[in-house]
């Protein structure tokens, strides 16, 4: 029985009832261990056979040129890897809780983020994401036009740095995978700041031991690039996804999952070949609509259902425009620069 009312009960939420073809994407949120292991297998096999052939290379003084390509491939692979980990933190990749989480420490030592902290603090963000009045939860920081205006002089400017690309998307993701992550999120419990301290633990023993049997040196020549792309290809995605043309924010009386998903979330159309190592997650409005549907089968609910066709799709040439929407405009309701901010106070 699907019931509707007024408010959700102590949150101030106003509650809709859920279109009744949302029922019939249930069954795409039903793992499946075949395709499961058969992931792991295109994933982890290929990354790990590549970074043996990427350290050859490079013991070997194999000029770097030549070794930088195969890097960018494995940081694509490592973008993969953390898709399950996001899967596994959805408890949507395998059926079991167990599995998931032992695969998720696993994919959180490679990408340097501790499961147990990133899964509570990615869970607010589905339950606040799109959510005007609940921001700050694992997301981009957005500001309104009215909080830019009547923020001090010393906010604006380092929300300003904040949002330059050259800042958000070449040292900022770095900042975030080495720096941010090695510390627990803010309120936690004691979960959580084990399994940050667990991980810490796992991704210094992984890279002293490379630095003692292949050099300090090498090590650096062999991590940065692939840490450097990879990272810079996970804040894209995530900050797409939200932050985009005709992407709607909601007063948190106005919100409810199913526009916060089709009009807060993006649907970013990709070449097939990016769709697979990005595991399908430009496909978020559906991702966030139904959690439980692990990465492989997203596409498939896509192509089944057609409600969730009929929103607009971010191209790769379109999303470009995202770079230069910074401030959210509650009178136009939609993403403005600080261009045309500037020009409306001239």
């Amino acid at each position: 029985m699907h019931s509707s009312g007024n408010n959700d009960s102590g949150s101030g939420r106003a509650v809709t009832k859920k279109p009744e073809w949302y029922y019939g994407t249930a069954k795409h949120a039903k793992p499946s261990l075949p395709k499961a292991v058969f992931q792991l297998l295109n994933t982890f096999i290929p990354y790990f056979l590549l970074l043996g052939t990427i350290i050859y290379l490079v013991q070997s003084d194999f000029p770097y040129w030549l070794v930088l390509p195969l890097s960018m491939v494995a940081a694509l692979l490592l973008v993969r890897i953390f898709i399950i980990f996001h899967d596994c933190c959805h408890n949507s990749f395998f059926a079991s809780r167990r599995a998931n989480k032992i695969l998720g420490f696993f994919c959180g030592f490679l990408t340097c983020t501790p499961f147990t902290d990133w899964q509570w603090s990615h869970s607010r963000h589905h339950a606040t994401a799109a959510d005007l009045d609940n921001r700050g939860f694992g997301s981009v920081w957005t500001m309104t036009v009215k909080e830019y205006h009547s923020a001090p002089l010393w906010t604006r400017i380092r929300y300003r740095l904040y949002r330059n690309p050259l800042v958000m998307f070449i040292p900022g993701p770095v900042i975030m995978f080495l720096l941010v992550n090695r510390f627990a999120t803010k309120g936690v419990g004691k979960r959580q700041r084990v399994s940050v301290l667990i991980t810490n633990i796992a991704v210094l023993v992984m890279f002293a031991v490379a630095a003692w049997t292949l050099g300090f040196w090498d090590t650096c020549r062999i991590a940065i690039p692939i840490v450097l792309v990879s990272s810079a290809i996970g804040v894209w995605l995530f900050y797409i996804q939200h932050q985009f043309e005709g992407v709607c924010w909601f007063r948190h009386d106005q919100w409810d999952v199913v526009k916060a998903s089709l009009q807060g979330c993006s649907y970013y159309k990709l070449p097939n070949v990016l769709h697979w190592f990005t595991g399908n997650i430009g496909i978020h409005h559906i991702h966030h609509l139904r959690t439980a549907i692990p990465n492989y089968n997203l596409q498939q609910c896509y192509n089944e259902t057609p409600e969730m066709q009929a929103i607009n799709v971010l191209s790769i040439r379109k999303s470009m425009k995202s770079l230069w929407m910074n401030l959210w405009d509650e009178n136009q309701q939609k993403l403005v620069s600080f261009r045309s901010v500037t020009r409306a106070e001239g």
